[in-house]
């Protein structure tokens, strides 16, 4: 089956897949679900952006892990390998893009920017798929072959985004 087949064709999920598979509805969104979900990620990293570097890396470990079984049920279930509806993939891809910034000293208008900047870095990552994002979205299948594109491009922003930031 194509990945952009309508939501409404396909079998629906349980709550308890569906509400992670689809980033807490983000990917529900009938324009741009990787954007919404990576938007709905930022939200999140609010909230998380204080935690000590060990626990968010922890975070991140965990969520890669969850997230490859997640992403697999959801596409088995579906019948779509990496239907664009499902949106953990973006929550970890923006998380790893906005590591430079862990722990967030203060939120200042330096900050918000940066949190900008990593968002617009991952997204352009995400969707232009350069080497090696684009091998992975095409060589790697399941669960894993969801997330790693985007665990790779999450790399690539943050190693950008702290370039930046260094400059």
């Amino acid at each position: 089956m194509s990945d952009h087949v309508p939501l409404s064709q396909l079998p629906k999920l349980p709550w308890w897949l569906s509400l992670p598979a689809f980033g807490l509805g983000s990917g529900y969104s009938p324009k741009a679900p990787g954007t919404m979900g990576s938007l709905m990620a930022l939200v999140l990293f609010v909230g998380l952006a204080e935690l000590p570097l060990l626990a968010y890396l922890l975070l991140i470990f965990v969520s890669t892990l969850s997230g490859i079984a997640i992403c697999e049920a959801a596409a088995k279930r579906m019948g779509v390998h990496d239907h664009p509806g499902i949106v953990w993939d973006e929550f970890v891809g923006q998380w790893i893009a906005l590591l430079p910034l862990v722990p967030v000293a203060a939120w200042d208008a330096r900050t918000v920017l940066a949190v900008v900047l990593g968002f617009a870095l991952f997204r352009l990552f995400d969707i232009w798929k350069p080497w090696p994002v684009r091998w992975a979205d095409r060589r790697v299948e399941g669960g894993f072959g969801i997330m790693l594109d985007d665990l790779i491009a999450g790399v690539m922003a943050a190693l950008v985004l702290s370039l930046l930031l260094w400059i």
